[in-house]
């Protein structure tokens, strides 16, 4: 682990301490039955940590943070918060993680619960345990904004928190950490916020065993969804494993497809492409030699030499191919015209089809760039690896006949080319208590 990451988890550390402590100050009285609760509330939380699932990235997820707010809602005290905290670190023991990323995970959670709970208070929310038996309607009246406020605020605290740990630990930027782990679970955390306060409603109302019977939907949902993943998670590794099937057949593009996709990945947001498009561009990319696979191209790639003029025309079929087998799979349908024509040429002088200019599709065009670069910047039998400048000296040349060159140009300048050569390491990412679709393991939990 850097220096930064554990700086930051010093920060962490120091950031729970005063904020538990400015929960403690702002009321020290233990209210009447708030032990039981939170012991409760606790037990249904630390069911939800064990049943917590694994996401795409190291991620994993968990509804924990729905009796977690809950609680807060309840018992808005810093007693509430011993129970989460228990929780946490039976979660963490549990889980077995590294030690560092465990009390990263306490600290956070420390953080972003007293963070909630404070600021519930401070925008008018009292506990609902003072609102037994009145309608669910009046309520939501006098708690309903302060409520949501807290839960805004505690997504916003965790999802910080954690993205700044893992860009610490992965010199990664925040921003990307951002896109690629929480754009697609706002839409269900926001969903989630009525759920919290009904939970809350219901335990004070009907007590324990109703606000159990309400969390066995709640457990289906998370199993649904755990099965959609598991599902997704499949399908991803059937496509990794077509590719590396692919690869074992040529020592010389081993890791090919996988470093031209984050080559691509690359160029598709430095030319400021939406979130949706990179994803695309992203599979494309992985996907765009997988016509290799065929047999008829087995004895040509373990070939050392140049290729006879037969073989060449052969191997100008593998885009064709490879977009006729992505085109059996449904989910697969938008990216075959990029597989397609990954090898036009801006001129027109490209296979298979022939295209030139704007009609040759964008992802294509930056698979194309991405392509070169990894052919250039990689060993091959018959040449040397060339340099970085070689191969930018290349880029300009081809400028206007290979490449598109308004796309060229946004390459070559200096923010932009940067992010090609610039390696992204791997790193375990964490997970989030805090969302329908994350919460814990890897080297931490969203938390991290």
């Amino acid at each position: 682990m850097n220096t930064r990451a554990r700086w930051y988890i010093g920060f962490a550390s120091v950031a729970a301490i005063l904020c538990s402590l400015a929960l403690y100050l702002s009321e020290s009285a233990i209210p009447s039955g708030a032990i039981k609760a939170v012991i409760l509330l606790s037990a249904l939380a630390l069911v939800a940590e064990a049943l917590a699932l694994l996401m795409p990235n190291s991620v994993t997820g968990s509804i924990a943070f729905i009796p977690y707010l809950a609680t807060a809602l309840i018992v808005p005290n810093w007693i509430a918060m011993v129970g989460v905290i228990a929780v946490r670190v039976a979660a963490e023991l549990l889980s077995k993680r590294a030690l560092t990323s465990a009390i990263f995970n306490i600290a956070q959670q420390a953080v972003t619960f007293a963070c909630a709970v404070l600021v519930y208070r401070l925008a008018g929310g009292e506990s609902l345990a003072a609102y037994a038996g009145i309608p669910l309607a009046q309520v939501t009246l006098t708690n309903g904004l302060p409520s949501l406020i807290a839960f805004v605020l505690s997504f916003a605290i965790n999802s910080t928190l954690v993205l700044g740990y893992i860009a610490a630990k992965s010199n990664r930027r925040f921003g990307e950490l951002w896109r690629g782990t929480y754009l697609s679970t706002i839409g269900l955390d926001v969903l989630a916020s009525p759920i919290i306060f009904l939970f809350a409603w219901v335990y004070v109302n009907w007590g324990a065993f109703a606000a159990a019977a309400l969390w066995v939907p709640v457990l289906g949902l998370r199993q649904l969804h755990k099965n959609n993943l598991d599902l997704e998670q499949s399908n991803s590794e059937l496509l990794e494993l077509m590719v590396k099937s692919m690869e074992a057949r040529d020592p010389y593009t081993s890791g090919h497809s996988r470093r031209v996709q984050q080559f691509s990945v690359a160029i598709a947001r430095a030319l400021d492409l939406a979130p949706g498009e990179v994803e695309k561009v992203g599979r494309a990319a992985l996907l765009h030699d997988v016509g290799k696979i065929h047999e008829k191209y087995a004895p040509i790639l373990r070939k050392p030499g140049k290729l006879s003029p037969d073989q060449w025309q052969t191997m100008q079929e593998h885009p064709s191919d490879g977009a006729e087998l992505i085109s059996t799979m449904s989910r697969l349908h938008d990216i075959v015209p990029a597989v397609r024509h990954h090898h036009e040429r801006w001129d027109g002088t490209g296979y298979p089809d022939g295209l030139a200019g704007e009609t040759i599709p964008a992802i294509s065009r930056i698979i194309a760039f991405a392509d070169t670069i990894d052919a250039m910047s990689s060993e091959r039998s018959y040449r040397r690896t060339m340099s970085e400048d070689e191969v930018r000296s290349e880029i300009v040349r081809c400028r206007g006949s290979q490449f598109d060159p308004a796309m060229t140009d946004r390459i070559l300048s200096a923010s932009s080319w940067r992010l090609l050569f610039t390696p992204t390491p791997a790193v375990e990412a964490p997970s989030n208590v805090l969302s329908i679709l994350t919460s814990e393991r890897a080297g931490a939990s969203r938390r991290a």
